[in-house]
């Protein structure tokens, strides 16, 4: 075998080696940006629940209130790695609409705000809340090193020969910035 031959030998492994070690490093990501985006969704569910618990409790005061609080809550749709930048926001945005109407009941009902078991429930919807924050954060985080990979050249062309696209990134929903403060 001539010096040439084996040089295209050494060069073609070289290039084969570089390629799967680009791929692995895809794959290792985007399953890390499909874990955080599936503890959204487990921070998502907890705040939920909790949200389930606070309608139960604005039965005895407004039934109305209760049902349209319910049927919010019947919107809900489990996030989980296979889930969207999109389906991940929707729910965000459910998540604010039904809080908001408990606010509505609570302030119209000085009693219920006032209900211990009330107040430890918007206590641990303020922690969930806290959660789903770092989670969107660690998301995010994940995407950046992820798009990092896809977007950088030489890696960019074994992503695209692979399929690999860049991933959306989770937004501050606008509104929530004007949200009420739900301390009590």
């Amino acid at each position: 075998m001539s010096t040439t031959v084996i040089l295209i030998i050494a060069i073609v492994a070289l290039v084969i080696a570089w390629g799967i070690s680009v791929q692995r490093n895809l794959i290792s990501k985007d399953e890390i940006c499909k874990n955080s985006l599936s503890q959204i969704g487990v921070q998502q569910a907890s705040r939920w629940d909790a949200l389930k618990a606070l309608a139960e409790m604005t039965k005895s005061y407004s039934e109305y209130e209760y049902k349209t609080i319910s049927d919010v809550i019947a919107k809900r749709q489990q996030i989980t790695g296979t889930s969207t930048v999109e389906d991940a926001n929707a729910q965000e945005k459910l998540l604010t609409t039904a809080m908001n109407r408990i606010n509505v009941v609570a302030e119209q009902y000085p009693e219920l705000k006032a209900s211990e078991t009330y107040v430890k429930t918007m206590d641990s919807i303020n922690t969930y809340e806290n959660q789903v924050r770092m989670s969107r954060m660690v998301f995010n985080d994940s995407v950046t090193s992820y798009n990092r990979i896809v977007r950088q050249f030489p890696n960019s062309i074994v992503a695209g020969m692979l399929g690999f696209a860049t991933k959306q990134y989770l937004v501050e929903n606008a509104g929530k910035q004007d949200m009420p403060s739900m301390k009590i």
